[in-house]
């Protein structure tokens, strides 16, 4: 068995992804979160010079949220079933970064009046557009998971891009009842529900 380090700040942000996947696949590995003082140190020794990093058996290491995030959802078979399910987990990881950024846009705003118009923008247009998508793949897909029969990276991309869109606009999910039976069936899931019982409860 693989030994895995999944380093990163002690948040959820890039290495949700992955400690979700790692968490699913009922894997133990090492939770490396540093703080963010010792991080200057530590950011010349890394591939690229940013967090998240996997390293694997104390040799390999990968950089890159996403990278890491396919690697191990075809380690433990959540990647889909056949090259077209992978490729639709592929499509549903896109979006849901393509919906993270727009997040970004609007935390790293540093004119309050320019955040507050991007910030009623992300919550009456954005999300639900992005949410719209995601429960029109649930709609066409008759297992009540984003693809194939069974969990999947997908599913879980979905799950951790809108956990800030629930706790901040929790009405939203009211017109999606799709998309929130979905969000009940990834958390309910053993291992899953086990790890998020158990986390460290961060902002974001």
């Amino acid at each position: 068995m693989k030994n895995y380090k999944l380093t990163y700040f002690d948040i959820r942000g890039r290495a949700e992804i992955s400690r979700l996947l790692l968490a699913a696949a009922g894997v133990q590995y090492a939770d490396d979160r540093i703080k963010r003082e010792d991080w200057p140190a530590l950011k010349p020794k890394t591939p690229q010079g940013q967090l998240p990093i996997l390293t694997i058996d104390d040799a390999a290491t990968l950089p890159q949220s996403l990278a890491i995030a396919r690697f191990l959802a075809r380690e433990f078979g959540l990647s889909g079933k056949t090259n077209l399910e992978q490729a639709q987990c592929d499509v549903i990881v896109q979006t849901t970064e393509n919906l993270r950024a727009e997040w970004v846009k609007v935390f790293r705003e540093p004119d309050e009046t320019n955040k507050a118009e991007l910030q009623k923008k992300l919550v009456e247009e954005i999300v639900p557009n992005f949410w719209t998508i995601f429960q029109d793949t649930l709609s066409s897909n008759s297992s009540g998971f984003m693809v194939g029969d069974g969990l999947t990276l997908g599913d879980l991309a979905v799950y951790d891009v809108m956990e800030i869109h629930t706790r901040d606009y929790p009405d939203l999910i009211k017109n999606f009842p799709q998309l929130q039976t979905h969000r009940q069936k990834v958390a309910s899931i053993p291992n899953v529900k086990k790890y998020l019982e158990n986390r460290s409860v961060t902002l974001y």
